[in-house]
């Protein structure tokens, strides 16, 4: 079996290290061969920084470096070109004169191992610069490869002001390429995030985003097809293990997992990440949730709770898609762009694409909810796992007073300056602690009498769920609160039977139980059930 490269994003080192490697280079080839300045937007984590460091081996003239490839075989000459590559990650970018002192000291250090003087000190002039001083001397064009773009812009989500002025020194910088067109052989930027040209791309109308483009939807990740093609030993090895002695199919339960991305709504792929650490470490976890936070994604999602029950099979078009300003961020978009959720289908309507969204498997559904938790109630994850453990074993035995109590005690202890005076804050906490423990609750349920809260079938028990939220003035006496409980408890529950949102469970043999929770803030929770 040839190694893991876990956390490998060199080419070379895979190539002649003996690594397993999922071939790219037919595209890497089409990419080349066809436009010259290209986009993409992939989640962290999923490749795009190996990709571009193929490319830029591509460039490098070491034909033999390819033997065994798609590419080998192909009428590429492998020809010698300068190539200038940015990771983004690795800039400095906690204000923007940082940024920029950091991207000029990249700019000289580049053109000191090229034997290049400058005669100027911004980092634009001196990219300008650079490009045509390198095309010049090679008597060819330069590539420009460009990682995580947008770090230095997502890494100060927190201080929209940094995050707007990290933009404008990017935008300047960026913008080099705009006049460049003679010196420059291919050009080629990847990041999260998919900005608006007129945001941080001015002027660059020949960028061809390939983002959503069907051709290039297996450009990074892994196919279905490879994954028995590359890794069908270890799938083998791991089978035989008695660890895995209660799985009925490994190679499905892996698909479960860690497949279900697209970008066109037909090619499925598999994040290589956590197949990699799946296949190292031989078990089945979360490893791509602890790569990384999104505290960005968790500050946005507490300003507007009611996100959360409305992202199963959501709708965009693809001009959606794009991020206007930074002030205008659609959680959603991010959501989709971050990996969190994927396009599972794609519709038209009157010629118009209409992509429906929704997440990708176990791992990301698990993870997204794990953050919703913590985030919302800045719990750690320990007390998290044990609540919704004591929550599970409650429910299976159809005890909701037990619920009732674990729930009262995890807002309780939320900081006061923590919560959000809105229902869709409980709700939201409520639907990712039961989608933890693995149950799919459904959250606005459409039925025939209108739409319920939260419907969870667990065996041969059905739970109908009605939320209300009510205002209460902090100095209200106990019989004052008793009155609004009972109002907003009685409300729900005649809710649930005036509208019918248990009738589908008529006949089916499941013990039903009607649920009404009535929230005024922290640990003031009270519940009726039928």
């Amino acid at each position: 079996m040839k190694k893991l490269p876990l956390g490998i994003q060199n080419f070379r080192k895979i190539a002649e290290g003996g690594y397993a490697y999922v071939d790219k280079t037919q595209y890497v080839y089409d990419l080349m061969n066809n436009a010259s300045y290209y986009f993409l937007s992939r989640p962290r984590r999923f490749g795009k920084s190996l990709l571009l460091d193929t490319i830029c081996e591509a460039f490098g003239g070491d034909k033999e470096l390819f033997k065994g490839l798609w590419i080998y075989n192909s009428d590429f000459e492998f020809p010698r070109h300068p190539v200038l590559r940015f990771d983004m990650s690795n800039i400095a970018n906690k204000t923007p004169e940082i940024l920029e002192s950091e991207l000029s000291a990249e700019l000289r250090m580049r053109a000191k191992e090229e034997g290049i003087d400058f005669d100027c000190d911004t980092p634009s002039a001196m990219f300008k610069n650079l490009i045509v001083a390198l095309s010049k001397k090679y008597g060819q064009g330069v590539v420009v490869l460009i990682d995580e773009y947008d770090k230095p812009i997502l890494d100060r989500l927190n201080n929209i002001e940094i995050a707007e002025a990290n933009r404008d020194v990017l935008r300047g910088f960026y913008g080099v390429l705009k006049s460049m067109d003679p010196y420059l052989r291919l050009t080629f930027i990847t990041g999260i995030t998919k900005f608006t040209k007129t945001s941080i791309f001015s002027g660059l109308n020949n960028l061809l985003d390939i983002t959503m483009v069907e051709e290039y939807a297996n450009i990074c990740g892994i196919a279905i097809e490879d994954l028995g093609r590359y890794f069908g030993d270890y799938i083998e090895k791991l089978a035989s293990l008695d660890w895995f002695s209660g799985t009925s199919n490994l190679h499905d339960e892996i698909l479960a997992w860690y497949d279900g991305y697209s970008w066109d709504g037909n090619t499925r792929v598999i994040n290589p990440f956590s197949l990699l650490n799946f296949f190292t470490h031989k078990k089945f976890s979360n490893f791509w949730y602890t790569s990384g936070t999104p505290r960005f994604l968790m500050e946005l999602m507490k300003k507007d709770p009611g996100v959360y029950s409305k992202l199963k099979n959501l709708k965009i078009t693809e001009q959606m898609l794009d991020t206007a300003e930074l002030d205008e961020i659609d959680v959603e978009l991010l959501l989709f762009q971050t990996g969190y959720l994927t396009v599972k289908d794609v519709m038209s309507e009157k010629g118009v694409a209409i992509y429906v969204l929704d997440m990708p498997n176990f791992e990301v559904r698990d993870a997204f909810n794990l953050h919703v938790v913590t985030a919302f109630t800045e719990k750690k994850q320990p007390f998290v796992y044990s609540a919704q453990l004591e929550i599970g074993e409650a429910l299976q035995r159809g005890d909701l007073q037990k619920v009732l109590e674990i729930f009262r005690g995890l807002f309780a202890s939320i900081p006061y300056q923590l919560h959000i005076g809105q229902e869709a804050y409980y709700h939201s906490v409520f639907y990712a602690v039961l989608n933890l423990l693995g149950f799919e609750i459904d959250a606005e349920v459409s039925v025939s009498g209108g739409r319920v809260d939260a419907v969870l079938e667990l065996g041969d028990k059905a739970y109908v769920i009605e939320f209300k939220y009510k205002d209460c003035p902090q100095d209200a006496d106990p019989e004052a609160k008793r009155a609004i409980f009972d109002s907003a408890l009685e409300e729900g529950l005649s809710q649930i039977k005036n509208k019918g949102y248990a009738k589908r469970f008529e006949g089916s043999g499941k013990t039903v139980y009607q649920a009404a929770f009535a929230f005024l803030g922290r640990d003031n929770i009270e519940m009726r059930v039928e």
